[in-house]
């Protein structure tokens, strides 16, 4: 015979073992004590509660309460004041000193009964009772005498529940039962500071969800509970992490990244005919130390190794969409769009800012460079082979061998981009098109004078496939060590406007650097912290502190967590609301994220095929696949798309 809903019910508080003690109870595994709070202070603030839902150890914390018929609630008053009255009376006529707790009593039950009088306010019966939780009897003493010592500090009486050991754990259950009956009578006032308005914890961004949603990013510092938040549900999904070297900041953004790939979020597919679809994340990251190696040959990613032989990145390529019906579309201003980019490209290649003379000389050579190789302002050239960075050199030299000494200049500052040291990224067309559910940039093997360009141009390639009009779906850029363009005042301005507009194309991006001074430093690095709607403070240097509390207006007790926050440990806020937090994961998460020197020797000693055949799977080196690409996407697509095969 089928179990009736209530039986289903009943039995999921029933354990599979019970003892019953003088004190105590045994719950299964578990050794359980719980207490009646008898006395409450005299007077108490909004969230005065909010210190027992922050025990570190598993605390239950029940409150009952009853409301009082205003008929009976009067009649009571009126007993009480006689006797207080009665009492003050008795004690002028023996010439007696007045009893100032007897005045107060007496003025605040005179106050109540007007307000009560006035349906002001109501009275209520208010019953407060605690279980806390151990695995052992010595823990449990333990745990019993800590909890006491809180509640003392609170001016809360516990009193423990002594042969009534059952009742008083049934009282805490989400039953809604008070089987010990230790009820204190209390006004509306007190009862509304008793409601726990204040919480360590993020309220969750979804209020109707049954479930947290997003991310787990770990547990939460104050308290026992575990920090989720979503960022596809802000305002916009941008994130900034800043945190010192060693901070546990690269492992965070890994572990995010990680969780987020296995993330699928709900959305209206009108393209299916109406209904909902799910959405899994699709993740881009720079990564300038080959710390995503391992992750991204684990879980099956792309891999895209900058600075190794026949890997090239053409900034030169126009934007040309592919439609999932194989079309070929491109933004009406393509061709313009390329040209401004291109402006950046020079900027940041030379390392410092393009004078007027140069960039009028730079915009005649970059048109007339493409209108050599036969695209033209018609959308119908715009699917032939894109010009070089070579090419570009030879109309500046042409041009300064009659007589343009600019011309001459900008050619012999491109020489070793071309045909120097650092023609390896330039020399050729673009050898790969990032896709696929992970992709990964390394830019290690770049010399350091090339890893800003790098970034850039990476960025530029993960932003044109972003913005592909074709299909919408969430994504994650991630750019870490972010002050490697952010140095550059050109690179800096190409991030901002990203952060501005990844909203728009349900994108959001993660800045993690560790060199606070280069963002803070600049009005476009305090802007792209003030476009992310989630900011995540790691370990601090004492010597950005200063300049860390005033950006983000920290307390002193923040300031100090911050200084001596352990590995992983952080301060996650969202507009009004911050958590502190200590980043959490699984071993085997560990494993893909993790980058250690030691964890890394032992995991080898332990399983050396393992990781060994991780890391050269990671380095497969990607040749040539593509003689004649097409790019995807265009920073900020403009709404009016050219189809190249019709023109």
């Amino acid at each position: 015979m089928a179990r009736s809903r209530s039986a289903y019910a009943a039995g999921a508080f029933t354990p599979d073992s019970l003892a019953v003690g003088t004190r105590h109870l045994e719950v299964g595994n578990e050794w359980v004590a719980s207490f009646g709070v008898t006395g409450y202070p005299q007077e108490v603030y909004p969230g005065w509660l909010a210190p027992l839902l922050t025990y570190p150890a598993r605390l239950d914390v029940s409150v009952h309460v009853a409301p009082v018929d205003p008929a009976t609630a009067a009649s009571g008053l009126r007993k009480q004041r006689a006797k207080l009255e009665s009492s003050r009376r008795h004690n002028a006529r023996e010439d007696r000193l007045d009893d100032p707790d007897l005045d107060a009593a007496a003025e605040d039950a005179a106050e109540l009964s007007r307000r009560i009088a006035r349906g002001e306010g109501r009275l209520f019966k208010f019953g407060l009772y605690l279980t806390v939780h151990a695995p052992d009897e010595k823990t449990l003493a333990e745990e019993v005498s800590a909890l006491r010592s809180l509640c003392a500090s609170l001016l809360l009486d516990a009193k423990p529940a002594t042969y009534r050991a059952l009742q008083g754990w049934v009282s805490t259950l989400p039953l809604g039962l008070d089987s010990l009956g230790l009820k204190r009578t209390f006004d509306t006032a007190a009862v509304s500071a008793a409601y726990p308005f204040t919480s360590p914890d993020l309220p969750p961004t979804d209020p109707s969800a049954t479930a947290p949603a997003g991310v787990l990013y770990g547990y939460n510092v104050g308290s026992s509970g575990l920090v989720h938040w979503d960022r596809f549900a802000c305002d916009n999904f941008n994130s900034v992490i800043l945190g010192r070297s060693g901070s546990g900041k690269s492992y965070l953004v890994k572990l995010e990244t990680l969780r987020s790939l296995y993330r699928h979020i709900r959305t209206n597919d009108s393209d299916a005919g109406g209904g909902w679809a799910a959405e899994g994340v699709q993740a881009f990251i720079i990564d300038p130390e080959d710390e995503y190696a391992r992750l991204a040959a684990q879980v099956g990613g792309t891999y895209v190794h900058l600075g190794a032989g026949g890997v090239r990145l053409n900034p030169f390529d126009l934007p040309i969409h592919v439609t999932a019906s194989g079309r070929r579309t491109a933004p009406h201003d393509a061709l313009n769009r390329r040209v401004l980019f291109l402006h950046t490209v020079f900027a940041v290649l030379f390392g410092a800012p393009v004078t007027a003379a140069e960039r009028a000389v730079l915009d005649t050579a970059i048109i007339d460079t493409y209108t050599r190789t036969g695209i033209t302002s018609d959308p119908r050239t715009w699917t032939r082979p894109a010009p070089l960075l070579r090419d570009l050199r030879d109309v500046l030299a042409a041009t300064g061998d009659h007589g343009d000494t600019v011309a001459a200049d900008l050619a012999a500052r491109l020489h070793p981009y071309v045909d120097g040291t650092f023609a390896d990224l330039f020399d050729g067309p673009t050898t790969t098109t990032p896709d696929g559910h992970l992709v990964v940039f390394s830019l290690r093997d770049l010399p350091d004078e090339s890893k800003a360009i790098g970034t850039l141009l990476t960025l530029d390639a993960v932003w044109r496939r972003v913005s592909t009009p074709a299909h919408r779906r969430p994504r994650l850029v991630v750019v870490d060590e972010a002050w490697l363009l952010m140095q550059q005042p050109e690179g800096a301005r190409f991030l901002f406007r990203m952060a501005k507009a990844a909203r728009k194309h349900w994108a959001g991006l993660t800045v993690a650097t560790q060199d606070t001074a280069d963002v803070l430093g600049s009005e476009l690095g305090k802007a792209v912290i003030a476009n992310a709607a989630t900011q995540i403070l790691l370990r601090q240097a004492p010597q950005a502190i200063d300049e860390i509390a005033e950006t983000f207006d920290l307390s002193a007790g923040e300031r100090q967590f911050l200084l001596s926050a352990d590995r992983g440990q952080g301060l996650l806020s969202s507009g009004t609301q911050r958590v502190a937090f200590q980043a959490l994961a699984s071993p085997g998460e560990n494993f893909l994220i993790t980058t250690d020197p030691a964890e890394l020797a032992g995991f080898a000693d332990h399983d050396p095929a393992a990781t060994e055949t991780g890391l050269t799977q990671a380095y497969i080196d990607l040749g040539p696949t593509n003689t004649n690409p097409t790019t995807h996407g265009e920073f900020a697509v403009a709404d009016e798309q050219v189809d190249l095969d019709e023109s």
